[in-house]
């Protein structure tokens, strides 16, 4: 139960009285109305901005409006205060009999709280790292790799009906390079000696295995011939080999994609002519010379007659090519083809995680989809900032096997993905992030993924105790599950046991709001939240009696503060398992 659209609801129901009674206007819109917990918990468990939102429509004061849904408010259930601040808010204070109802979802509903149907199975496509298949992944396409992952479990967790792709880049030149780097490598394992490898030539180690596996299958077939023999063929094996690593290593960090898509046989296929006789039919192609770009001088600047998209009737900056100068589609045009190929699939929701370097990039993929799709397709660009690796504050040094990065499976294989992946989501994707292993795996309240874990094993740690206290009386379930879901909420009245509930209890609306905003990170730091005030609670009993989660004297207020406990677990593992990481029973 998100609660805050339950309120969201009444508040709306409220209004309708009022305009049946004559007290407010016919044809209010309600939809800009928020329901949302106030700046400041002392002025309140719930905030409205109604007054506000119908003051000018209603032509009120907003202060009156206010006290006209106060009056009505007050009868609401759940509610025992209505106060009216400032400009019109309207400030609601809820029974604590609510909060202990919504403690009993939290348990009776476990990882599952949270899930929402906001969604309302709206199909969506998230492409993310989709990294050229020319040889490892780099630190950087981690992120990219957490963050759509986890975007896309965060997703479904609100309802929406995701389908997770990857884009192999592999019509492009780099392929052709790739090709000969791994014939260079094939005539190594037969044998030849190949010296230093050429500028141009991808160096990393990786390719000697799939050197050896093409010698290995067919010999020295390919040896002695001229290059166009060779190529194709040779190109196909190293796509392949490419393809099968980056997937074992998106596996190792969590990740795994339901489609891929080969740009190549998007073009093999026709679906970029296709695409472009669209275009052509719309009048959205012409053949003409762009204006030279802001900063260059006229001597530096080569007028020409290009192949353009009227990409500025969509919202670009420039109209943009969509054809190179030998005749073959640019990047831009294959891109173009295969986001409609996405859309005509069902998606007329989609989101791309790109690099940062590719924010240039945005304006004009928009403008195509809209002219593609008449306007009902959308497409949502999240550019992932450069990941900084550090040992103990100092640079990491590159990778041999890589050739000039560290890549992805070193970060995995030292760490664990499940560090990795929270880590990753500890900043808005926008925003650079500092990835420092000597921190990263510190067990201290500065690391949080530390923080978070430790406050679910510190649940079942209290678990674990309680039953050494209690025996038989916390029942047969596991760690006396059955005397938790059976406890007398009713006991839970100290102010910071009920703050730590009511945080607990905007689960859902932080679920909801950060799939709506494509903002996983906003998980990262909720937990951080209820890591913090669980953590809290458990270190003022240390010096407060009272407020020990165990008391030896009062079995039943004991049992009312390990279903709080539980409740911190389920909410903490419902979380986590947005992010594909697994919680902790124990901290080693």
């Amino acid at each position: 139960m998100n609660l805050f659209t339950h309120f969201q609801g009444r508040i709306a129901d409220l209004i309708e009285e009022l305009i049946a009674a004559g007290e407010l206007p016919q044809g209010l819109d309600v939809s800009r109305i928020t329901v949302e917990p106030p700046r400041d918990a002392s002025h309140g468990d719930i905030t409205t901005n109604a007054a506000m939102v119908l003051a000018k429509p209603a032509q009120k004061n907003p202060r009156d409006i206010a006290a006209l849904l106060a009056a009505k408010a007050e009868s609401l259930d759940g509610v025992t205060g209505v106060e009216i601040a400032g400009p019109g808010f309207l400030n609601m204070r809820l029974a604590d009999g609510f909060w202990h109802a919504r403690l009993r979802d939290i348990l009776d509903v476990g990882v599952a709280y949270g899930d929402s149907a906001v969604g309302q199975g709206q199909k969506v496509n998230v492409e993310y790292v989709s990294a050229n298949p020319t040889g490892p992944m780099h630190v950087g396409h981690a992120r990219g790799a957490v963050f759509g992952d986890a975007l896309a479990g965060l997703l479904e967790k609100a309802g929406f009906d995701v389908t997770r792709e990857y884009y192999i880049n592999d019509a492009g030149a780099q392929v052709d390079v790739l090709a000969r780097s791994l014939h260079l490598r094939y005539r190594e394992a037969l044998g030849d000696d190949i010296g230093e490898i050429p500028e141009g030539l991808y160096p990393g180690e990786y390719l000697i295995g799939a050197g050896k596996a093409l010698a290995e299958r067919d010999g020295g077939k390919w040896k002695d011939m001229d290059e166009a023999e060779w190529l194709s063929e040779v190109r196909d094996f190293a796509i392949d080999a490419m393809m099968a690593m980056i997937k074992d290593d998106l596996h190792a960090l969590g990740v795994d994609h339901a489609v891929f898509t080969s740009e190549r046989e998007l073009v093999q296929s026709g679906k970029v002519d296709e695409a472009l006789d669209f275009l052509k039919g719309e009048d959205l192609i012409y053949e003409g010379v762009l204006e030279p770009p802001k900063g260059k001088l006229p001597d530096d600047w080569e007028e020409r007659e290009q192949t353009l998209f009227k990409a500025t009737g969509f919202g670009d900056d420039v109209d943009r090519p969509v054809m190179k100068s030998d005749g073959s589609w640019t990047y831009f045009a294959t891109d173009m083809a295969y986001h409609l190929d996405k859309y005509r699939r069902g998606f007329s929701e989609m989101i791309d995680v790109w690099g940062a370097d590719h924010g240039g990039y945005v304006k004009r993929m928009q403008a195509a989809i809209k002219a593609l799709t008449g306007g009902e397709g959308a497409l949502d660009v999240k550019l992932c900032q450069m990941v900084s690796l550090l040992e103990n504050g100092e640079p990491v040094k590159m990778s041999k096997r890589a050739g000039t990065f560290v890549t992805l499976r070193d970060v995995v294989d030292k760490v664990g993905k499940d560090v990795v992946r929270f880590i990753m989501l500890t900043r808005k994707n926008d925003a650079g992030l500092d990835f420092d292993f000597t921190k990263v795996t510190e067990q201290s309240k500065d690391n949080p993924v530390f923080y978070v874990q430790y406050a679910h094993a510190r649940v079942n740690s209290v678990m674990r105790m309680a039953q050494e206290e209690f025996g038989d009386e916390l029942g047969a379930g596991q760690v006396g599950d059955d005397a938790v879901h059976g406890a007398n909420l009713g006991r839970l009245t100290d102010g910071n046991e009920l703050s730590l509930v009511k945080l607990l209890c905007q689960w859902p609306r932080i679920v909801e709001s950060a799939a709506i905003q494509h903002e996983p990170h906003r998980i990262a730091f909720f937990l951080g939240d209820v890591a913090a005030e669980f953590h809290g609670l458990w270190n003022k009993g240390k010096d407060d009696k009272s407020l020990r989660f165990i008391r030896a004297d009062d079995p039943e207020l004991t049992f009312a503060r390990l279903a709080m406990c539980r409740g911190v677990a389920n909410v903490v593992a419902s979380g986590l398992k947005v992010f594909g990481v697994t919680p902790v029973e124990e901290m080693r």
